[in-house]
């Protein structure tokens, strides 16, 4: 470690910027695929059962991934994991430009999948390491609003590589980003218990919140995996992801090949490609806001959390209207309220494990829920590539009954959530924190 020097004011902040600069060359590189995906069916003469089960080769990874890294996490630390596995999926992405098919293609995706799917947890435990419960929720927002700003800027980085240079460089040039970031995290990103640079005050205040909101047991223990599931308030986590993120990762892996399908062209509707983004982000941050600021004024941590929950299992409603148009202004528009209501539930979602387990615990719970939304996704992405290859005489209207459903579960979602989520015996015993 480096010897101790000034302090750098409001360290926690720089550290959430390098889980958010994380999270963007994540999305990144995953978005590559999807981008490039109405050409290299062309050139591969795939269908859209072909390239659900690239995506799913991804996502089985990923779900299998996210509680296994989630464990490592808890074990190993977050500096020294989120090291390892950043570096994997860089090589990985690197070398998807190697490809000569479908099976290679299917290879490099299981394999990245497998090492971006500790990216969540590791931000998670780091949250909950360096932050204050109320600042909590603004901190996942702020290095989760990454995924939004990575699936806005990469068809800029990716689709301009692609028609200058052709796809291999298009998947090559975004794997370098990682090993850049590498050593800003190695220098920057230590436990705030040792960190050489954090300032008295701020380490005093982090750990003064940690040892209040600690379970009322005298040594919190890391739970298992058979005994975090008999928790309602695991499940509630577990469900936020399951029914919400499926959604949003339909729209990050198949909105090109969507707006084709409703006869619009990529290079005239790239503007429809990054503003669901953008809007994810600004829902984001504004959420993780808007749960703090309630705090700030009386309200519980749980109904702080459970606003924002709200307000996105209804929104996402708004997918439905879509079947009635083909104007790439109106989809677009439709697509962005969706993706701004569902950055607030996901936000949530994700906050969750560290409101209410000890750090012990955190990537772990956070692991799990990872894995229901892996799962979730892998059925969803079949049933995406059946319908819609079974549908291609319906024109415009090909995604209509993924659509409609994809508007539905959420809300489903949105009421098991509020049910899960409440004190119970659990915590009483200080297995979990009161909300």
């Amino acid at each position: 470690m480096a010897n101790a020097s000034k302090p750098i004011p409001s360290l926690r902040w720089w550290i959430g910027g390098l889980l958010f600069a994380s999270t963007v060359i994540n999305y990144i590189d995953r978005q590559t695929l999807s981008l490039l995906a109405p050409y290299l069916k062309l050139q591969y003469h795939w269908t859209n059962s072909d390239y659900a089960n690239l995506a799913i080769a991804f996502r089985v990874a990923y779900s299998i991934g996210q509680s296994v890294f989630g464990k490592l996490m808890d074990r190993e630390g977050t500096r020294r994991g989120l090291t390892m596995t950043v570096i994997f999926y860089s090589i990985v992405s690197m070398a998807t430009s190697l490809a000569r098919g479908f099976y290679s293609f299917a290879t490099f995706r299981f394999l990245l999948g497998a090492g971006e799917s500790a990216n969540w947890p590791a931000a998670t435990k780091a949250v909950s390491e360096w932050f204050p419960r109320e600042e909590r929720a603004l901190a996942t927002a702020f290095f989760d609003s990454g995924s939004s700003i990575g699936g806005a800027i990469a068809p800029f980085i990716v689709l301009w590589i692609y028609f200058r240079w052709g796809w291999r460089p298009a998947f090559a040039v975004p794997g370098v980003l990682g090993f850049l970031w590498l050593l800003a995290w190695r220098k920057l990103y230590f436990p705030p218990e040792e960190h050489p640079k954090v300032g008295p005050s701020e380490r005093a205040m982090i750990m003064a919140d940690k040892f209040a909101a600690e379970p009322s047991v005298a040594e919190p223990v890391r739970l298992r995996w058979r005994d975090l599931l008999k928790l309602p308030q695991t499940w509630a986590t577990i469900v936020a992801k399951t029914f919400t993120d499926p959604v949003f990762f339909f729209i990050t892996e198949w909105f090109p090949i969507y707006l084709v399908a409703k006869g619009i062209e990529l290079r005239s509707g790239l503007f429809a490609i990054w503003i669901p983004f953008v809007a994810a982000d600004v829902g984001s941050l504004f959420a993780g806001w808007l749960s703090g600021s309630l705090m700030k004024r009386g309200l519980s941590l749980g109904w702080a959390r459970k606003v924002p929950i709200i307000y996105g299992g209804i929104g996402m409603t708004l997918l439905i209207p879509t079947i009635f148009t083909t104007s790439v202004n109106v989809i677009a528009l439709l697509f962005a309220v969706v993706t701004f209501t569902y950055a607030g539930f996901t936000i949530m979602a994700n906050t969750l494990p560290s409101d209410l387990f000890s750090s012990k615990s955190v990537a772990t719970v956070s692991g799990l829920g990872g894995t229901g939304t892996g799962l979730g996704t892998i059925l969803a992405f079949k049933l995406v590539g059946y319908v819609s290859d079974a549908r291609r005489a319906a024109g415009t209207h090909v995604f209509d009954p993924i659509l409609i459903a994809a508007g539905i579960i959420p809300f489903v979602g949105m009421i098991l959530v509020l049910w899960l989520l409440r004190n119970n015996a659990a915590t009483d015993r200080g297995l979990v924190r009161r909300i």
